[in-house]
């Protein structure tokens, strides 16, 4: 398939500089009327689409049925170009929501522009990240994916490149479908049903209406469900060497005792139940750390794929004005309803401390279970011990209250009014926009009330080191669960946007065109606590911090698309943005400074031959920081992600063993804006319509990024970095330990430098096509400077590293088809390389001996998909499919990072395995 021009020399020259993909276009010779210019993601000139001079990958309806994706996270995650991103099952024991998000390149989640039909929409946060949940999926006609960056257009958050959901619009007719799947293994079942209705032919009754609604449901998935997530006791062998990995808590059920004393010596943890019987209790394990302690298996309690359910409703209304302007308007809705459940809650109780009597101000121990103290620590301690006790806590965790279980609804609500047409010469679109994304996070069992559980405390019966509570506490625990919203957030949207194009004047190849546009926006980013959910009402809770932030933003830009000579063109843009200081209405004050930002692009496109393109450009992006980045104050941020040992040991503050110290994090209204450089090189040669390949490198450099001294970095050496520790009052005991800080700061580099590459074939045969399409990127470098450094650099090539996640050299996607009538078979094949894991902290069997910063090297992952798809008329389809066709279980992991499952990462590999699904799809 050669490079062919459409007749009308002249609209072909207008072609959009940016655009690009992996499949090329062959055009057919039309009258000039008939040629329908369209405008695609990253120019806001419209052109007839040709490859051009960026690299924009798309996704048509049939291959994203063809991926089998049930979700627009599914489909997305899945492209060789996506690394770095938020999957839902971080969701377990995090306040996420289930967030799913986009991230190119690797370069992260912040730095990837999502829109929908060209618009921004409300992210989830106070920064500018969309939860990709919010995307109505059966509405999608296709997606365009930019991948460089895009700044000198959209402005901020478009450095690595840009998502482009554009959805179905003058649809007439009904389509129906339904999806039903689910894994050969039990649990993690889902099904799915949707249908899109359109009526009016915008050319014939001036008008057109479309309605789609989707709704999906996905059941719970176990970690016990699956021999390699089910336990946080995880025995290994590497290299004739047996190991474990202890990744099980303390607070366990019976509790473990923590004894702290008055001299400062070290404090004393031991299992009463393992001193009284010799063994640890089911569903625990002496700890490879502390041969006197039990350890909780919390990692087979949890859900490794949450329960959830969603609906998704699109509707566009279009009108015609007059034979060169329509009116549109649109809405979406999206409700996701996630439920998580992790291990029971972990609540320290006090059995006995010191305080300063009032009257004689003399320091004596208090004792607030005398029983317990002497029945299951004291016996358990050397006299001069006894004679030292400062504070005596029970780690228990309350597992008689069931499993922490969190409900988070997230609903998505955005509105657009508008008119597109002609006017005079220009080409042109404004719309206003109303978007807002909303959160009700709600604990629905595992927590305790604050006043009930005091009186469960109060009961002499209840005994924290006890393996089952006498049934006076039973009757009590049933009104102590507490049922509530924690918090409610939400990020409002409201924009107003217009841009135009024409043609200006002649040249050698063509009409120049200009395009110009500008836009204004307020993000509006609240919080609040709920209305019975703070300290006073749960127990050992930290209260949800409340924030009621603006920000306003505005720019414009300008392109000029110059046809130097019939093979040659180029564009140049540029944009000037402004980001407004943020107003804290809480405390009535500004916070941050104001903050702007020219940036610009330049682009070529060469065409020496009709089988021959070489493209390239050379761009400036920036990014400005999120608003809690700039005006969060002091906060809770829950725990670090693994055990250290005490920053400063022999001090009052220290835990008594190596444990998950809490974690505080404030924002910092010094940070300015992230500056980027990014430039791509590119060529597709396509000698005959059978063969097609491509490359595209591109390279990102980023300074002044922000960066955080990273729990690692902290506690390897807390002398250097002791502005990274404060303290920490526990609310159920009111005792003080060490916590660590997180402070962002204006001091990191970063650079990513890639090639994205594909190639397209087919074949015909006497009984069908053939038709394979093999897509990857291999990445070349994944640099940046550790926190606090601007000149040392690290790097996440094919490495767990600071940053807690790998960047994968070699990312591919094979997709083979064989069409044979109203039969067609494909297959996919999905690789990604292996790399070094976490550093972890194992006990070898052998030596008996804990060996620490061990690092596991995980293999790489293929997994092949096959779908076949039967059309029986050009109304009903049939798929049916098998993911994970060889049931490839996820390779070993010790990451202790981005969620609770244990012994695999779910961001690299799918827990489902071998699953099955059939689709069918009917139009009338």
């Amino acid at each position: 398939m050669a490079f062919k021009e459409k007749i009308g020399v002249r609209s072909v020259r207008l072609a959009l500089t940016v655009l690009a993909g992996s499949v090329l276009f062959s055009g057919q010779s039309m009258a000039d009327e008939a040629i329908q210019k369209v405008e695609i993601t990253g120019s806001s000139i419209k052109r007839i689409a040709v490859e051009g001079a960026l690299p924009v990958q798309r996704l048509s309806q049939e291959a994203i049925a063809k991926s089998g994706a049930t979700s627009v996270a599914d489909l997305i995650q899945a492209l060789p170009a996506m690394q770095g991103f938020t999957i839902g099952a971080v969701a377990a024991g995090s306040d996420s929501g289930g967030n799913t998000s986009a991230s190119l390149h690797g370069i992260g989640e912040t730095y990837t522009l999502v829109l929908l039909n060209g618009r921004r929409i409300a992210p989830q946060g106070s920064g500018t990240t969309v939860n990709l949940n919010a995307i109505p999926m059966s509405a999608v006609e296709r997606v365009e994916i930019l991948t460089d960056g895009a700044s000198a257009l959209y402005g901020s958050d478009a450095i690595a490149g840009v998502l482009n959901f554009i959805l179905k619009k003058n649809v007439q007719g009904a389509t129906l479908e339904a999806t039903y799947g689910g894994p050969e293994d039990k649990g993690g079942n889902a099904w799915n049903t949707s249908v899109t209705y359109g009526f009016g032919d915008l050319d014939e009754d001036r008008f057109n209406v479309l309605l789609s609604y989707r709704h999906d449901e996905q059941s719970k998935l176990r970690a016990t469900d699956r021999k390699f997530a089910a336990s946080s006791f995880v025995p290994f062998s590497r290299n004739g060497n047996n190991y474990v990995w202890d990744r099980t808590s303390t607070s366990a059920s019976p509790a473990g005792a923590t004894v702290a004393y008055n001299s400062g010596a070290p404090s004393t943890a031991f299992s009463p139940y393992l001193a009284m019987n010799g063994k640890c209790p089911e569903d625990s394990y002496k700890t490879t750390s502390n041969a006197r302690a039990c350890g909780f298996d919390t990692g087979s309690t949890v859900e490794v794929v949450p329960q959830s359910k969603r609906d998704s409703l699109f509707s566009k209304a279009t009108y015609k004005l007059n034979d060169n302007l329509n009116a549109f308007a649109e809405l979406a809705y999206s409700r996701y309803d996630l439920t998580a459940r992790i291990a029971a809650n972990p609540i320290p109780i006090s059995i006995a401390q010191t305080v300063k009597d009032p009257v004689t101000g003399v320091d004596k121990l208090v004792f607030s279970n005398p029983s317990a103290y002497a029945n299951y620590v004291q016996p358990y301690l050397t006299p001069a011990q006894r004679a030292d006790v400062k504070s005596v806590t029970a780690n228990y965790r309350s597992t008689d209250f069931g499993l922490r279980a969190s409900q988070t609804v997230t609903q998505t609500k955005h509105m657009v009014v508008g008119v597109e047409g002609e006017l005079g010469a220009w080409n042109f679109e404004s719309g206003l926009t109303w978007s807002q994304n909303s959160i009700d996070e709600r604990y629905t069992g595992g927590y305790q009330k604050n006043q009930a559980f005091k009186d469960i405390l109060a009961n002499p019966d209840f005994n924290p080191f006890a393996v089952t509570q006498k049934p006076s506490v039973q009757a009590q625990i049933a009104g102590a669960q507490f049922v509530g919203s924690v918090r409610t957030a939400s990020t409002t949207m409201r924009g107003i946007d217009t841009h135009g194009s024409r043609e200006l004047f002649s040249l050698p190849g063509g009409k120049a065109s200009l395009g110009i546009g500008g836009d204004y926006r307020t993000y509006i980013y609240e919080q609040s606590p709920g209305s019975n959910a703070t300290g006073n009402d749960i127990y050992s809770f930290n209260t949800k911090a409340a924030y009621d932030m603006s920000r306003d933003t505005y720019g414009a830009f300008v392109e000029l698309l110059a046809p130097l000579t019939k093979s040659f063109e180029m564009t140049v843009g540029g944009r000037h943005d402004t980001v407004k200081a943020i107003d804290d209405k809480l405390n009535n004050k500004t916070v941050g400074k104001k903050d702007s930002a020219n940036t610009y692009k330049v682009s070529a496109r060469w065409q020496p031959v009709q089988t021959v393109l070489i493209r390239g450009s050379y761009g400036t992006g920036f990014k400005a920081p999120s608003m809690l980045e700039i005006a969060q104050p002091l906060v809770n941020a829950s725990f670090t992600a693994k055990k250290f040992d005490c920053p400063y040991p022999g001090t009052p503050l220290c835990r008594a063993e190596a444990t998950q110290y809490n974690a505080v994090s404030q924002g910092n209204p010094d940070l300015q804006s992230e500056k980027s450089k990014q430039f791509t090189l590119g060529f597709r040669v396509e000698p005959s319509s059978a063969f097609s390949f491509g490359a595209d490198l591109w390279d990102v450099k980023l300074r002044n990024a922000v960066s955080e001294i990273t729990e690692e970095q902290a506690f390897a050496d807390p002398v250097k970095y002791a502005t990274s520790f404060t303290t920490y009052q526990e609310p159920s005991t009111g005792d003080t330990y060490y916590a660590f800080k997180k402070l962002s700061v204006n001091i990191g580099k970063k650079e990513y430098r890639g090639i994205d590459w594909d190639l397209s074939a087919n074949h015909k045969f006497d009984f069908g096509k053939l038709t394979a399409q093999l897509s990857g990127t291999h990445m070349l470098h994944a640099n940046y400077t550790k926190a606090g450094s601007d000149n040392v650099f690290t790097s996440n090539m094919n490495f767990f590293g600071d940053t807690n996640e790998v960047t994968f050299r070699n990312l591919m996607k094979l997709t083979t088809t064989l069409d044979t009538g109203r039969l067609s078979n494909t297959v996919t094949v999905n690789y990604r390389n292996g790399y070094t894991d976490a550093a972890a902290t194992v006990y070898n069997l052998a030596s008996k001996k804990e060996e620490k910063n061990f690092r596991l090297q995980v293999p790489s992952y293929t997994t092949f998909d096959w779908q076949a798809r039967f059309a029986f008329d050009k109304q009903t389809t049939i798929r049916a499919g098998i993911k994970n066709l060889f049931d490839r279980a996820p390779p070993l992991s010790l990451r202790a990072s981005s969620g609770h499952q244990v012994g695999f990462d779910p961001r690299y590999a799918d827990p489902m395995m071998r699953s099955f699904y059939i689709t069918g799809n009917y139009k009338f």
